[in-house]
């Protein structure tokens, strides 16, 4: 005797080998004995063989008009068989009878399960509303078949293109618009990024980046709502010094200035002068929230996106020719030692006296024209309107706190690779399109007026970052336990030292109009500055506060994002300028194992041919072919320029250097030591602080 049963959800035939009353032993065609519960016992049969019933079963029940099924079923609970005898016959057949159990069972929106071999029809209402989703089901399958047709002949459409950034960074994978892509991908045998780009997805290489960047960061656009700068109320005295901000010509958001008092007397007070809008900005104030939302101004070549509004931003900016108000820390000094005898922080109004620009002063403002007062250009340049004496002196204070730095540091700083900047030809500031002419120029590390300002900035961001802790208020504070290998800078509200430059402690508070953490150690700096020693109860931030916790984990993020990005765009704008300029073949230095940093570019590259060479190795580099949109390119070794190369210097030997230098799609080789980066960006002497 033969059984049809049902297990697990599927129908199986076999051959009885024994029955007792609650169960059966089965053998089925592949030999396999089951145990079988009675109550899965559905059909006993002597013939036809298991196999063949199953077979011709299946193949009858594709006859069966579900439609006509349902009208003859019964309303109540009822058997397949009893179903098979009102759709085929009274005497229908045992094949007849599993066709009507096999085509029930998978109509479940016509007829509900309910038991074993039994059913009930589904109410009017449900089917229709059923049969409505599955022709809904049927159509949205179709419509992605045929977008998957239309990708694979190399066009893209409208819906594909709309949900273009969302499909590739952050997929709905239930969206018929992504399962199109899968299913054209898995056809044409193209990585979907190949396959949009080839069927005209992607307006342009420049736009691609730019719209993944907003679609990640700012899915509701760059623009600000209409807030106005609060004013400053408070009656604040006028500062007797005269001061003079370092910026680059594009700089708008002009933080800080500096001020230089009593040459010549054996005592000088050096005066560094930072914009306050944190005495006008309340937090959790509108403004405030914007600034939170943002946290950081966004750098690229030939454009930006502030963190504040730009009126905002005027209101507050240290502008030549104003009165100021400023947070301002006052370091009294020996002249001759340059020996730090008090500090103090005052909040007052600074008389800005200029503005003076780096691109426009380098090349007067020289080491020789700061050292040798007999020392004059040839050329005719027309010094700065700041005093000579003052920049002098600057000059030789920024190098003595260097080098004290560098004691703590145990090595010392180095400025061998000059720093890149690119300028959009015609761009103005406006959004890019992606095919300007761009230019890209050097300035060393390390010139006179970056340094001046650059340990300007670390003296008073560490200064106040030891106040804070003095007086008991929390900051948000930089710290790197060493030097070590793999040992990142962190954040936290501890004062704990920053290895990395060499200080016991460091907070970011001196580019308040760009940087949000800046602006919050700003809030608690000047709650010290009003209240002394009982700071710590009128800060706006207290000791634990999960709110500042919660600041730095936004922060964090949100910094390295805009970072990336920014290292992406002027990978962008190189890989732009080997191209216009035509550059096929360039030179650079073997840094690490199959990478090569070119020597006149900011690129490091994957080169072939590399492997074997020791770091430190000169060769000539074939340029491959530019992907714009991976940002990738790699090369391949036509000449080794040298026969026998120095080690690799001190400066590439550490995991500094190897840990910014990154060659590979979307990313620009930035290769810095963590301090020489800290210092950059802490000088704030242009508008972009990443180096």
């Amino acid at each position: 005797m033969f059984v049809l049963f049902e297990e697990t959800g599927k129908f199986h035939a076999g051959r009885v080998l024994s029955e007792a009353e609650s169960s059966a032993q089965v053998e089925l065609d592949s030999g396999k004995r089951v145990k079988v519960k009675a109550a899965n016992l559905l059909l006993k049969f002597e013939k036809p063989a298991p196999a063949e019933l199953v077979r011709q079963a299946q193949a009858l029940s594709q006859d069966i008009e579900l439609e006509l099924a349902w009208e003859f079923a019964p309303d109540d609970e009822f058997g397949f068989a009893e179903l098979a005898r009102e759709y085929f016959s009274e005497q229908a057949t045992l094949v007849e009878q599993a066709a009507a159990l096999f085509r029930l069972f998978e109509a479940p929106h016509y007829f509900r399960r309910a038991g074993k071999g039994r059913f009930k029809k589904a109410p009017a209402e449900i089917l229709q509303q059923a049969l409505a989703g599955i022709e809904k089901k049927k159509q949205l399958q179709a419509q992605i078949a045929a977008w998957a047709a239309e990708l694979g002949q190399g066009q893209c459409p409208t819906p594909i293109r709309e949900q273009l950034y969302k499909i590739l960074f952050r997929p709905d994978k239930n969206a018929p618009e992504y399962k199109a892509v899968v299913e054209a991908s898995r056809a044409t045998h193209t990585a979907p990024l190949a396959l949009l780009q080839q069927a005209g997805a992607i307006d342009s290489p420049y736009q691609f980046h730019w719209k993944r960047f907003l679609f990640e960061n700012f899915p509701k656009g760059t623009g600000f709502p209409a807030l106005q700068a609060p004013a400053i109320t408070d009656e604040l005295p006028l500062a007797t010094c005269r001061a003079y901000s370092i910026d680059d010509s594009h700089t708008t958001e002009i933080d800080d200035a500096l001020s230089v008092q009593g040459l010549g007397s054996g005592t000088v007070t050096l005066g560094i002068h930072i914009a306050a809008p944190g005495l006008a900005i309340a937090p959790g104030s509108p403004i405030d929230q914007l600034g939170r939302t943002r946290l950081s101004t966004v750098y690229m070549p030939g454009y930006k996106v502030t963190m504040l509004p730009d009126d905002v931003v005027q209101s507050y900016t240290l502008l030549a020719g104003r009165n100021c108000p400023a947070v301002s820390l006052y370091v009294t000094l020996n002249e001759v030692t340059l020996e730090v005898q008090a500090t103090e922080t005052r909040l007052e109004r600074v008389p800005v006296a200029a503005n003076l620009r780096h691109d426009q002063l380098d090349a007067v403002v020289t080491a020789d024209w700061l050292e040798n007062p007999d020392f004059s250009h040839q050329n005719g340049l027309q010094p700065p309107p700041m005093a000579r004496e003052q920049l002098s002196f600057l000059y030789r204070l920024a190098k003595h706190l260097k080098a004290a730095r560098e004691v703590v540091r145990g090595k010392p700083e180095t400025f061998n690779r000059p720093d890149y900047n690119f300028k959009l030809v015609g761009n103005d500031g406006a959004e890019p399109t992606g095919s300007e002419q761009v230019q890209i120029g050097t300035r060393q590390r390390g010139a006179p007026l970056d340094l001046i300002v650059s340990e300007a900035m670390i003296l008073a961001n560490s200064t106040w970052g030891n106040w804070l802790a003095e007086l008991g208020v929390p900051g948000i504070y930089r710290s790197q336990a060493s030097l070590l290998p793999g040992v990142k800078v962190r954040m936290g509200t501890k004062a704990l030292p920053h290895a990395g430059i060499g200080v016991k402690s460091y907070v970011w508070s001196t580019s308040p109009l760009r940087r949000y953490t800046d602006l919050v150690n700003q809030w608690q700096i000047i709650a010290c500055a009003r209240h002394g020693k009982t700071a710590a109860l009128a800060a706006p931030f207290k000791p634990k506060a999960a709110e500042l916790f919660s600041i730095i984990s936004s922060f964090d993020a949100t910094y390295a994002a805009y970072n990336d990005y920014q290292r992406g765009m002027e990978r962008f704008w190189t890989l732009k300028y080997v191209q216009q300029q035509g550059i096929t073949e360039l030179t650079g230095t073997v840094f690490k194992e199959g990478l090569v940093r070119a020597d006149e570019l900011p690129l490091v590259l994957p080169v072939l041919g590399t492997q074997s060479l020791p770091r430190g190795a000169r060769v000539r580099v074939k340029l491959g072919a530019i992907d714009e949109i991976t940002l990738d390119v790699n090369g391949t070794v036509i000449e080794r320029l040298d026969q026998a190369p120095e080690a690799a210097s001190q400066e590439d030997e550490g995991s500094e250097d190897e840990d910014d230098a990154v060659a590979g799609p979307i990313a620009i080789a930035v290769d810095v030591s963590e301090a020489e980066a800290e210092a950059k960006t802490e000088a704030a002497t242009s508008d972009n602080p990443s180096p």
